[in-house]
């Protein structure tokens, strides 16, 4: 399956220069994200994967079913105030200005293997911030895991660290 063809491209958006990479079009087609499901599944099978980790929002729609079908924890990733519970935090630089992102201190165990999931990797600052959080706590990053690589947006760089693996790689953005 051409799961490009899925996606649906949003000129203009969020501002004039960026190409938006809408997946609800991929979502709304069952036999499209069945197919993605169950790509990223066969990817990490065989890993010995504890946890899937995935980061707000889109990263919940591919984790929480590729935890499922791998038989594994998921655990979520947020934005600063909204998990319930104690939580370990890294800022993280943007182009203009900073980020941050939450996890529950008790998530993950040490030595826990993890898989982190989202589903777009342009310049990687999130992810590596989720990776970053995950051996914080004393996890150990088996791979991460995208739909959508923005390749020109060169973020599989900075995170060199990890093996990467994203099902369809875009010239564009």
């Amino acid at each position: 399956m051409d799961l490009e063809k899925m996606i649906r491209n949003v000129p203009g958006f969020p501002k004039e220069g960026i190409t938006f990479k809408d997946v609800t079009t991929l979502l709304k087609d069952p036999l499209a994200f069945k197919y993605t499901i169950d790509a990223l599944t066969e990817k990490y099978r065989d890993k010995a994967i504890d946890v899937v980790v995935a980061t707000e929002a889109r990263g919940f729609i591919f984790g929480a079913p590729l935890a499922y079908t791998l038989g594994v924890a998921f655990v979520p990733v947020r934005k600063p105030g909204k998990l319930p519970a104690e939580t370990v935090k890294i800022e993280y630089a943007l182009e203009y200005g900073t980020d941050a992102v939450e996890i529950h201190k008790d998530a993950i165990s040490p030595g826990q293997k993890v898989l982190i999931v989202d589903d777009l990797l342009a310049t990687g600052g999130t992810v590596l911030a989720t990776a970053q959080l995950v051996e914080m706590l004393g996890g150990q990053v088996m791979g991460i895991a995208f739909l959508i690589e923005l390749l020109p947006l060169k973020g599989r760089r900075k995170l060199s660290a990890y093996p990467v693996k994203s099902l369809i790689k875009c010239e564009d953005y």
